[in-house]
């Protein structure tokens, strides 16, 4: 036998045998953990390649495949990490962008520290450590304003902005121009963008020259272009609501804490 072979066998004699998978016709464990609202799927192969994952009593390896109806529970350690993880809610300024920097414009996590903080935000105070891995749940344009969702836990972003998001977000719109009952109609339902139809929304006058938008999607400058399609002009776009979570008086440029007794 070879020095070559005999070092190839030696190597897979000391390599630990993989773990068989749950099931080989199955869902991957990290895709049922994110279904399911336990992780994202980034932060479940995480979880599983650091050993924290369990399907039906047994650790499991990164690529198990499990029944869609398997029991998955996290270990200690990682419920544990997903407590520490923040979320916050930013009232974002007109001029900033929701994500990275572009076109030597800031984006909006530039405005979070403890110097931004709400007055009165009775939760935890702000750590620098909270900025890591801090993203935006969902964009803003750059030319509105209002709330905006920045957060750690791979959950929320899912609940907000996954494929299967049923998050209604609310805004108040200043328009310039003439809308007429028909046209109004359309707003509601019947437009579509980029030849693609749009789920049915709630648009109704709030007061002489601002439209409320109540809407369950959220398209490249939505509600500028829906307008444009029925003649008028956006001047004014502030996010008053995302789910159940206001944007209430926190001031324009500052933020707070997510509350343990507030949800989505």
């Amino acid at each position: 036998m070879t020095e070559k072979r005999i070092l190839r066998r030696v190597a897979r004699a000391d390599s630990p045998p993989a773990a068989p998978p749950a099931d080989p016709q199955g869902v991957r464990v990290s895709k049922l953990m994110a279904e399911r609202g336990l992780c994202s799927r980034r932060e479940a192969d995480a979880y599983i390649e650091r050993g924290l994952v369990f399907v039906n009593g047994e650790r499991v390896t990164l690529g198990t495949r499990a029944a869609p109806d398997a029991e998955i529970k996290l270990a200690t350690e990682a419920r544990a990490q997903q407590a520490r993880l923040v979320t916050m809610l930013l009232h974002k300024p007109v001029g900033y962008v929701s994500g990275q920097a572009e076109d030597g414009y800031l984006p909006a996590v530039t405005l979070v520290g403890r110097d931004t903080q709400y007055a009165k935000d009775r939760g935890q105070r702000f750590q620098p450590a909270h900025l890591k891995g801090l993203a935006p749940a969902g964009r803003l344009d750059i030319d509105s304003t209002g709330l905006l969702v920045l957060t750690q836990d791979g959950r929320i972003a899912r609940q907000l902005i996954g494929d299967d998001s049923d998050v209604e977000k609310e805004y108040l719109v200043r328009v310039e121009g003439r809308l007429d009952e028909r046209s109004l109609a359309l707003l509601n339902h019947g437009l579509e963008l980029d030849g693609r139809k749009l789920r049915p929304a709630k648009v109704a006058w709030a007061n002489d020259d601002q439209l409320r938008f109540e809407l369950k999607e959220g398209r490249k400058r939505q509600i500028r272009r829906m307008c444009e399609l029925v003649g008028l002009r956006v001047v004014g776009l502030k996010r008053v609501r995302i789910g159940r979570v206001r944007l209430g008086d926190l001031p324009l440029g500052q933020w707070r804490y997510l509350r343990e007794d507030e949800a989505f």
